[in-house]
């Protein structure tokens, strides 16, 4: 490994991410608490990994993005999956030009830098396909034209936990195309009294100033492969997710009857680019193995499929990664 220049490392974090702050403060003029949902959201920007948010309604989940969007100055479009859409109501569609008897594209709103999918459990396998291709490739392709996605590009997807009835739930591998998989909890007494406060009025909402850039992140990106992992932490990351396929060898054979598959090798990247982003957020030049204990659960959450008897004896994957932080050495 080369030489690591802490110095000059730290300065380009200070540089690069000197926006994080503007931003986060510009998105609390409007967001009361959040801090973990935002957070989060911010990890998924720096890397460029997608997230799937799980919480109940009204929680300011499509606030929180529109107002991030806004905030950063990037095309945000909201789409709303519901049982009868169509893979060209999300991608576009090629469409005949009586008017010259040419064909003629028409680009969908996937075609923008920030897009929530609402309830994307609710549309059919056949759009949920369409649009977690266009997640992984990052391109659309219309007739015979394959248009690049604008940069950043990130897709931000809520599911309902409490309603199941006509939904189409995501299977395991569409499921691993998210990089995050974010618990969305009610907030506290004294967020909620400030929630009231601010938001019981009639007037409008504080308008959000535009105080980064599209470019900002991107730049923050590149600064993100600069800032030094330990093999030792290297190390922990490996052992977190190789403990998820086999935890008998590191002394969790208990769990292994509610394990029926583990976490996936995209598991170990996310885990190491989430905790680069943690350590970014805190303008830190190097991760720490709280900063990997800290997206853990995040990362880990939705790549563990849970056998029968787990389901029975109401043993969630939260509860397994908690067991697996807990017992695993610590470097």
């Amino acid at each position: 490994m080369p030489s690591f220049d802490l110095a000059r490392v730290n300065a380009r974090i200070e540089a690069d991410g000197a926006f994080l702050n503007d931003l986060r403060a510009e998105v609390g003029r409007v967001i009361v608490g959040q801090r973990y949902l935002i957070d989060r959201l911010l990890i998924g920007l720096l890397c460029g990994g997608h997230v799937l948010l799980e919480g109940v309604p009204g929680l300011a989940k499509t606030l929180t993005v529109s107002t991030l969007a806004r905030a950063l100055g990037v095309q945000f479009q909201r789409i709303q999956f519901t049982p009868d859409l169509l893979p060209a109501d999300l991608l576009g569609t090629l469409y005949f030009n009586q008017k010259d008897g040419t064909f003629s594209i028409r680009k969908g709103p996937i075609f923008a830098n920030l897009i929530l999918a609402d309830e994307i459990n609710r549309a059919p396998a056949k759009v949920q396909s369409a649009l977690l291709e266009s997640m992984q490739e990052r391109q659309v392709t219309l007739g015979d034209t394959t248009f690049r996605l604008p940069e950043p590009f990130l897709v931000l997807a809520t599911q309902n936990p409490i309603e199941q009835e006509g939904t189409y739930p995501l299977p395991e591998a569409q499921l691993d195309r998210f990089m995050l998989k974010l618990h969305v909890d009610y907030p506290s007494r004294d967020e909620e009294l400030a929630i009231m406060r601010r938001m019981a009025r009639t007037d409008a909402l504080p308008e959000v100033r535009t105080v980064a850039t599209g470019d900002d992140v991107l730049r923050a990106r590149q600064a993100l492969n600069e800032l030094y992992v330990d093999e030792r932490v290297e190390q922990y990351i490996v052992d977190l997710v190789v403990a998820t396929r086999t935890p008998e060898a590191y002394g969790l054979a208990e769990l292994r009857p509610y394990l029926e598959f583990g976490a996936s090798p995209r598991a170990t990247i996310y885990l190491n680019l989430a905790a680069r982003a943690h350590a970014f957020l805190e303008h830190r030049p190097y991760v720490t193995p709280d900063d990997v204990r800290a997206v853990a659960p995040d990362v880990l959450r939705h790549r563990l499929v849970l056998s029968y008897e787990a389901e029975a004896e109401a043993v969630t994957s939260d509860t397994l990664v908690e067991r697996l932080l807990a017992h695993i050495p610590v470097p």
